[in-house]
Protein backbone atom coordinates (compact mmCIF):
# COMPACT_ATOMS: atom_id res chain seq x y z
CA UNK A 1 0.00 0.00 0.00
CA UNK A 2 1.23 3.50 -0.85
CA UNK A 3 2.20 5.42 2.26
CA UNK A 4 -0.59 7.74 3.31
CA UNK A 5 -0.12 11.51 3.36
CA UNK A 6 -1.84 14.26 5.31
CA UNK A 7 -2.89 16.03 2.11
CA UNK A 8 -4.18 12.90 0.42
CA UNK A 9 -6.38 11.92 3.37
CA UNK A 10 -7.68 15.41 4.25
CA UNK A 11 -11.45 15.98 4.40
CA UNK A 12 -14.00 18.41 5.92
CA UNK A 13 -17.47 18.04 7.38
CA UNK A 14 -19.87 20.57 8.91
CA UNK A 15 -21.37 19.70 12.30
CA UNK A 16 -23.88 22.07 13.94
CA UNK A 17 -22.56 24.94 11.82
CA UNK A 18 -18.91 24.18 12.64
CA UNK A 19 -16.48 23.08 9.96
CA UNK A 20 -14.41 20.17 11.23
CA UNK A 21 -11.32 18.79 9.55
CA UNK A 22 -10.34 15.14 9.61
CA UNK A 23 -8.06 12.68 7.86
CA UNK A 24 -9.51 9.36 6.72
CA UNK A 25 -8.10 6.16 5.26
CA UNK A 26 -9.11 2.54 4.84
CA UNK A 27 -12.41 0.68 4.80
CA UNK A 28 -14.18 -1.42 7.39
CA UNK A 29 -15.16 -0.86 11.01
CA UNK A 30 -14.67 2.75 12.09
CA UNK A 31 -11.81 3.79 14.41
CA UNK A 32 -11.83 7.46 15.40
CA UNK A 33 -8.61 8.79 16.94
CA UNK A 34 -8.65 11.88 19.19
CA UNK A 35 -5.55 13.95 19.84
CA UNK A 36 -4.29 15.77 22.92
CA UNK A 37 -4.41 19.41 23.96
CA UNK A 38 -0.91 20.68 23.14
CA UNK A 39 -0.55 23.82 21.00
CA UNK A 40 -0.23 22.83 17.36
CA UNK A 41 -1.83 19.44 17.97
CA UNK A 42 -3.80 17.73 15.22
CA UNK A 43 -5.10 14.31 14.40
CA UNK A 44 -2.29 13.82 11.91
CA UNK A 45 0.53 15.00 14.19
CA UNK A 46 -0.62 12.66 16.98
CA UNK A 47 -1.39 9.58 14.90
CA UNK A 48 0.60 9.66 11.65
CA UNK A 49 2.60 6.65 12.87
CA UNK A 50 -0.59 4.65 13.40
CA UNK A 51 -3.01 5.39 10.57
CA UNK A 52 -1.28 3.15 7.98
CA UNK A 53 -1.21 0.10 10.25
CA UNK A 54 -4.89 0.42 11.22
CA UNK A 55 -5.99 1.02 7.61
CA UNK A 56 -3.93 -1.95 6.41
CA UNK A 57 -5.59 -4.10 9.10
CA UNK A 58 -9.03 -3.45 7.62
CA UNK A 59 -10.36 -0.43 9.51
CA UNK A 60 -11.70 2.93 8.38
CA UNK A 61 -9.41 5.23 10.37
CA UNK A 62 -10.50 8.81 11.09
CA UNK A 63 -8.14 11.33 12.67
CA UNK A 64 -10.30 14.21 13.88
CA UNK A 65 -9.03 17.74 14.44
CA UNK A 66 -11.11 18.57 17.50
CA UNK A 67 -12.99 21.91 17.59
CA UNK A 68 -10.53 24.77 17.99
CA UNK A 69 -7.52 22.76 16.79
CA UNK A 70 -5.53 22.74 13.55
CA UNK A 71 -7.77 23.05 10.46
CA UNK A 72 -11.09 22.81 12.31
CA UNK A 73 -13.00 26.01 13.01
CA UNK A 74 -11.95 28.28 15.86
CA UNK A 75 -14.15 28.31 18.93
CA UNK A 76 -14.50 29.87 22.36
CA UNK A 77 -16.85 27.71 24.39
CA UNK A 78 -18.19 27.51 27.93
CA UNK A 79 -19.04 23.84 27.34
CA UNK A 80 -16.37 21.76 29.05
CA UNK A 81 -13.89 20.63 26.45
CA UNK A 82 -14.33 16.87 26.88
CA UNK A 83 -18.08 17.10 26.28
CA UNK A 84 -17.56 19.53 23.38
CA UNK A 85 -15.29 17.01 21.67
CA UNK A 86 -17.64 14.10 22.41
CA UNK A 87 -20.47 15.99 20.74
CA UNK A 88 -18.23 16.74 17.75
CA UNK A 89 -17.45 13.02 17.39
CA UNK A 90 -21.14 12.15 17.51
CA UNK A 91 -21.93 14.83 14.91
CA UNK A 92 -19.12 13.57 12.67
CA UNK A 93 -20.49 10.04 12.92
CA UNK A 94 -23.98 11.21 12.05
CA UNK A 95 -22.70 13.16 9.04
CA UNK A 96 -20.72 10.15 7.77
CA UNK A 97 -23.48 7.64 8.61
CA UNK A 98 -21.32 5.75 11.11
CA UNK A 99 -23.55 3.85 13.54
CA UNK A 100 -20.86 2.70 15.98
CA UNK A 101 -17.14 3.31 16.33
CA UNK A 102 -14.03 2.32 18.22
CA UNK A 103 -12.31 5.27 19.91
CA UNK A 104 -8.58 5.80 20.41
CA UNK A 105 -7.91 8.83 22.61
CA UNK A 106 -4.67 10.37 23.88
CA UNK A 107 -4.65 12.80 26.86
CA UNK A 108 -7.41 15.36 26.15
CA UNK A 109 -8.65 12.90 23.53
CA UNK A 110 -8.77 10.20 26.20
CA UNK A 111 -10.91 12.38 28.46
CA UNK A 112 -13.09 13.16 25.46
CA UNK A 113 -13.45 9.43 24.82
CA UNK A 114 -14.62 8.93 28.41
CA UNK A 115 -17.19 11.68 27.90
CA UNK A 116 -18.38 10.00 24.70
CA UNK A 117 -18.65 6.63 26.45
CA UNK A 118 -20.88 8.18 29.11
CA UNK A 119 -22.98 10.33 26.78
CA UNK A 120 -23.39 7.97 23.81
CA UNK A 121 -22.75 4.38 24.99
CA UNK A 122 -24.94 2.95 22.21
CA UNK A 123 -22.57 4.45 19.59
CA UNK A 124 -19.36 2.99 21.07
CA UNK A 125 -17.69 -0.34 20.38
CA UNK A 126 -14.28 -0.63 22.07
CA UNK A 127 -12.05 2.09 23.46
CA UNK A 128 -8.29 2.64 23.77
CA UNK A 129 -7.16 5.32 26.23
CA UNK A 130 -3.56 6.57 26.37
CA UNK A 131 -2.80 8.73 29.40
CA UNK A 132 -6.32 10.20 29.44
CA UNK A 133 -7.26 13.35 31.30
CA UNK A 134 -10.19 13.91 33.69
CA UNK A 135 -9.59 11.20 36.28
CA UNK A 136 -9.41 13.40 39.41
CA UNK A 137 -6.69 13.66 42.06
CA UNK A 138 -3.53 11.55 42.22
CA UNK A 139 -2.35 9.64 45.26
CA UNK A 140 1.32 10.08 44.37
CA UNK A 141 1.82 13.19 42.23
CA UNK A 142 1.20 16.86 42.87
CA UNK A 143 -1.02 18.27 40.13
CA UNK A 144 -0.65 19.85 37.66
CA UNK A 145 2.41 17.90 36.60
CA UNK A 146 5.46 19.30 34.82
CA UNK A 147 4.13 18.63 31.33
CA UNK A 148 0.80 20.40 31.90
CA UNK A 149 2.65 23.44 33.21
CA UNK A 150 4.82 23.45 30.08
CA UNK A 151 1.73 23.05 27.86
CA UNK A 152 0.00 26.09 29.33
CA UNK A 153 3.28 27.99 29.31
CA UNK A 154 3.41 27.45 25.55
CA UNK A 155 -0.20 28.58 25.13
CA UNK A 156 0.62 31.84 26.92
CA UNK A 157 4.06 32.33 25.31
CA UNK A 158 4.20 30.55 21.92
CA UNK A 159 7.95 30.55 21.31
CA UNK A 160 10.17 27.87 19.79
CA UNK A 161 11.98 27.59 23.11
CA UNK A 162 8.73 26.78 24.90
CA UNK A 163 7.68 24.42 22.10
CA UNK A 164 10.93 22.47 22.50
CA UNK A 165 10.48 22.38 26.26
CA UNK A 166 7.00 20.85 25.92
CA UNK A 167 7.99 18.35 23.22
CA UNK A 168 10.96 17.09 25.23
CA UNK A 169 8.69 16.43 28.21
CA UNK A 170 6.29 14.50 25.97
CA UNK A 171 8.74 11.66 25.44
CA UNK A 172 11.14 9.51 27.43
CA UNK A 173 14.02 10.05 24.98
CA UNK A 174 14.08 13.63 23.62
CA UNK A 175 16.87 12.74 21.17
CA UNK A 176 14.25 10.95 19.06
CA UNK A 177 12.41 14.22 18.33
CA UNK A 178 13.62 15.34 14.91
CA UNK A 179 14.09 18.91 13.80
CA UNK A 180 11.43 18.24 11.17
CA UNK A 181 8.90 17.37 13.88
CA UNK A 182 9.84 20.42 15.96
CA UNK A 183 9.59 22.78 13.00
CA UNK A 184 6.34 21.28 11.69
CA UNK A 185 4.62 21.45 15.06
CA UNK A 186 5.78 25.04 15.61
CA UNK A 187 4.66 26.12 12.14
CA UNK A 188 1.29 24.46 12.64
CA UNK A 189 0.81 26.28 15.95
CA UNK A 190 1.61 29.68 14.43
CA UNK A 191 -0.55 29.09 11.35
CA UNK A 192 -3.61 28.96 13.60
CA UNK A 193 -2.72 31.46 16.33
CA UNK A 194 -6.39 32.17 17.04
CA UNK A 195 -6.63 28.71 18.59
CA UNK A 196 -4.10 29.64 21.27
CA UNK A 197 -6.00 32.58 22.76
CA UNK A 198 -9.32 30.79 22.32
CA UNK A 199 -8.12 27.73 24.23
CA UNK A 200 -7.07 29.91 27.17
CA UNK A 201 -10.41 31.75 27.11
CA UNK A 202 -12.31 28.47 26.96
CA UNK A 203 -10.41 26.97 29.89
CA UNK A 204 -11.22 30.08 31.92
CA UNK A 205 -14.92 29.63 31.14
CA UNK A 206 -14.86 25.85 31.67
CA UNK A 207 -11.72 24.78 33.56
CA UNK A 208 -10.35 21.39 32.56
CA UNK A 209 -8.97 20.45 35.96
CA UNK A 210 -12.35 20.39 37.70
CA UNK A 211 -13.68 17.53 35.54
CA UNK A 212 -13.40 14.12 37.19
CA UNK A 213 -15.03 11.13 35.52
CA UNK A 214 -13.82 8.62 38.10
CA UNK A 215 -17.16 8.48 40.01
CA UNK A 216 -18.88 7.46 36.75
CA UNK A 217 -16.39 4.86 35.51
CA UNK A 218 -18.53 1.93 36.68
CA UNK A 219 -21.16 3.05 34.13
CA UNK A 220 -18.80 2.50 31.18
CA UNK A 221 -19.42 -1.02 29.93
CA UNK A 222 -17.31 -0.82 26.76
CA UNK A 223 -14.26 -3.02 26.61
CA UNK A 224 -11.34 -0.68 27.20
CA UNK A 225 -7.58 -0.93 26.79
CA UNK A 226 -5.79 1.59 29.00
CA UNK A 227 -2.20 2.38 27.95
CA UNK A 228 0.30 4.37 29.98
CA UNK A 229 3.92 5.39 29.70
CA UNK A 230 5.87 4.55 32.85
CA UNK A 231 7.72 7.86 32.49
CA UNK A 232 4.71 10.06 31.74
CA UNK A 233 5.30 13.60 33.02
CA UNK A 234 1.89 14.96 31.98
CA UNK A 235 -0.55 12.64 33.74
CA UNK A 236 0.12 10.39 36.75
CA UNK A 237 0.48 6.64 36.35
CA UNK A 238 -1.88 5.89 39.25
CA UNK A 239 -4.74 7.27 37.14
CA UNK A 240 -4.29 4.14 35.03
CA UNK A 241 -4.98 2.04 38.13
CA UNK A 242 -8.06 4.14 38.89
CA UNK A 243 -9.39 3.35 35.42
CA UNK A 244 -8.52 -0.33 35.81
CA UNK A 245 -10.28 -0.56 39.17
CA UNK A 246 -13.22 1.63 38.18
CA UNK A 247 -14.21 0.31 34.75
CA UNK A 248 -15.78 -3.17 34.69
CA UNK A 249 -14.20 -4.22 31.37
CA UNK A 250 -10.80 -2.50 31.40
CA UNK A 251 -7.27 -3.82 31.09
CA UNK A 252 -4.03 -1.89 31.60
CA UNK A 253 -0.73 -2.00 29.71
CA UNK A 254 2.29 0.06 30.81
CA UNK A 255 5.19 0.73 28.45
CA UNK A 256 8.60 1.22 30.04
CA UNK A 257 10.90 3.93 28.65
CA UNK A 258 7.80 5.79 27.49
CA UNK A 259 6.36 9.22 28.16
CA UNK A 260 2.99 10.72 27.22
CA UNK A 261 3.12 9.69 23.53
CA UNK A 262 2.93 5.90 23.59
CA UNK A 263 1.45 5.82 20.09
CA UNK A 264 4.49 7.71 18.79
CA UNK A 265 7.37 6.42 20.93
CA UNK A 266 6.41 2.75 20.64
CA UNK A 267 4.37 2.92 17.44
CA UNK A 268 4.99 -0.63 16.24
CA UNK A 269 4.23 -2.29 19.56
CA UNK A 270 1.34 0.11 20.16
CA UNK A 271 -0.24 -0.70 16.80
CA UNK A 272 0.09 -4.45 17.34
CA UNK A 273 -1.30 -4.24 20.88
CA UNK A 274 -4.33 -2.16 19.85
CA UNK A 275 -5.13 -4.19 16.75
CA UNK A 276 -5.00 -7.42 18.72
CA UNK A 277 -7.34 -5.88 21.31
CA UNK A 278 -9.83 -4.66 18.70
CA UNK A 279 -9.93 -8.04 16.97
CA UNK A 280 -10.53 -10.10 20.13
Amino acid sequence: MTKLTETGTSRYVTVDGMRLHYNVAGEGESVIMLHGAGPGASGWSNFHRNIDAFADAGYQVILLDCPGFNKSDAIVSDVQRFLLNARAVKGLMDALDIKRTHLVGNSLGGGSSLAFALEYPERLNKMVLMGPAAVGPSLFQALPMEGIKALFGLYHHPTMENMNKMLEIFVHDPSRITEELRSARFANMLSHKEHLANFIKSTELAPLHVIDYSPSLANIAAETLVIWGRDDRFVPLDWGLKLLWGMPNAQLHVFSKCGHWAQWEHAGKFNALCLDFLKQ
